[in-house]
This record gives structure tokens, sequence and C-alpha cells, in this order.
């Protein structure tokens, strides 16, 4: 079994550098599906209170026999709860849907500065850190002049921002930024929803190394340190997705995926994403 690497994040929490992550899974099925990847051997699973199968994670984590000490569980703020008060709340409600007394890891999922302030949210993660019920805290699909503020006007610095990444959206801006800052940067989307599959460069790294397109995909984001959640429900993937720390890309390969780069997202634009779910 592979050796997932870890990294230690700004305030000295070791995080493996490999998750398994949930989105999309529905939630009668996210308790197979999380015992599936223990079983393979990931140990890092990011959830969502908006992904609506906490509660599947809570279950496989108690099914599992891991110790809870072994699991380093995501999870991040619905977008309907940025009001201190309510995000409080809410964070309270996930740790009873995952059956633990902390996290290993909590996010504000997105800025939402259309709507509100963000800054006033991130006080209230201040509040749990200092509870010691979340061992980190972060963000998720914050950009540079939300960050700045971050960094300006409070007390904590973001332990990561998990934003989407890929080789035809590198994010260099934001990655210098963190590398400047010590923020780790966790990729979503790490494939680019399939886009990159038929890329022509990615495909002849892919033979030059006898691995897959999504291999060498994961294997670009562990070497630029990202941190990385690929998702799938199919044991065969699954396996080949945890089996990226027995071969190395050559510093031409990297740069020859960095030249990939085109800004193209497969997601929302954070600067005008501003969807909050019905109450």
């Amino acid at each position: 079994m592979s050796t997932v690497p870890h990294l230690t994040l700004n305030n000295g929490v070791e995080i493996p550098q490999l998750g398994f992550g949930v989105f999309q899974i529905p939630p009668e099925d996210t308790k197979d599906a999380v015992l599936q990847a223990f079983d393979v051997g990931y140990r890092h699973i990011d959830t969502a209170q908006s992904y609506r199968n906490e509660d599947g994670v809570g279950e496989a984590l108690r099914e599992s026999g891991l110790a809870r000490e072994d699991v380093f569980v995501t999870t991040k703020l619905n977008n309907g709860a940025h009001a201190p008060e309510a995000a409080v709340e809410a964070f309270e409600r996930s740790l009873e849907r995952l059956d633990t007394d902390y996290v290993d890891l909590f996010l504000i999922h997105w800025p939402l500065a259309m709507l509100s302030d963000f800054v006033d949210t991130w006080k209230a993660l201040e509040d749990i850190y200092g509870s010691g019920r979340a061992k980190a805290i972060g963000v998720s699909n914050f950009q540079l002049p939300h960050l700045r503020r971050l960094l300006v006007e409070t007390t904590i610095l973001p332990a990561v921002n998990q934003i989407e990444v890929h080789p035809y959206l590198t994010q260099r801006e934001l990655a210098a930024f963190g590398r400047e800052h010590g923020i780790v940067i966790e990729a979503w989307s790490p494939i680019g929803q399939g886009t990159v599959l038929d890329d022509p460069t990615l495909q002849r790294i892919a033979r030059d190394h006898d691995r897959s397109v999504a291999q060498v995909t994961l294997r670009w984001h562990v070497q630029r340190g990202h941190v990385v959640f690929p998702k799938s429900v199919t044991r065969s993937r699954v396996e080949e997705n945890f089996a990226l720390f027995d071969f190395e890309l050559s510093d031409e390969d990297l740069a020859d995926i960095d030249a990939l780069n085109r800004d193209e997202r497969t997601g929302p634009d954070p600067d005008t994403f501003d969807r909050v779910p019905p109450a």
C-alpha cells in the first residue's frame, strides 16, 4: 500500500496530501463509498454541509473501526449560514451529523462577497478554532482580494484555500500568494471534470510513464504541493487514484503541464457566485 505524504499546515497540523472527496455522491451511497476508500487506504475525507452527506461520512467513521485520530475530516460551511451565530450553529450540526467531537479542518465554502461580509464569518470560525472543535480553519474559493482582506482585518491566517485547480486552470497567482503566506492550496476538480483527459500533452506524458492521464494529472498536483481530492465510486478508479506515490514527473513534464493553462473554469467564478440555498 502506498504511503500518502503529509503537509504541515501553518498552525502545525499535519494533513494528508491525498484525500477522498464526496461531492455529488448521493447520501444513501456515501457510507459505502467512504468505507471503500478507507479499505483502499485513504485517511482523509472531504465533505461539506451543502453536499448533504455528512451523515454518511459519520456512519463510515463509526463502522470503519479506525481510530478517530487516524482520519482527517474536512467539512465546509453552508452558504446560507454566513451570519456569525448561524455559522456556529451550522458547525455544531455538522459535528452531530459526523458523530465526532471535532473536525480536523473547517472551511468557509464560498466568499459570497456580493451578499455578506465574509470577514465577520471568518471571525466566527476563529472562535470555533479557539474552542478546539476545529483543529484548523480555512477557506474555499477565495480570490486574492478576499484573502488580502482577511490578512488585514482578522487574527488567524487561513490554513488552506480550496480552489478549482487543474492543468487548464493552474491558478498561478493564488498559488504564489499561498506559498508566500503559508496557505496550502487544495485542488477541487483536479482533472477539470474530465476535460483534460483527452489532452495530447498529458497523453504523451502518461505514455512515457505507463500511467493513466488521471494519474499523471494528480501526480502533477502532488508535486506542485497541492492537497488533492479525486472522486470516484468505482473501486478500480479509487485504487488508481491512490497509486500516485511510486512514480515521479520530471521537471520538463511539470513545465509542459504548467504550459497548458488556459484560465478555463469548469465551475462557478467566485467573484460572481452568489448562490444561497432557500431557507
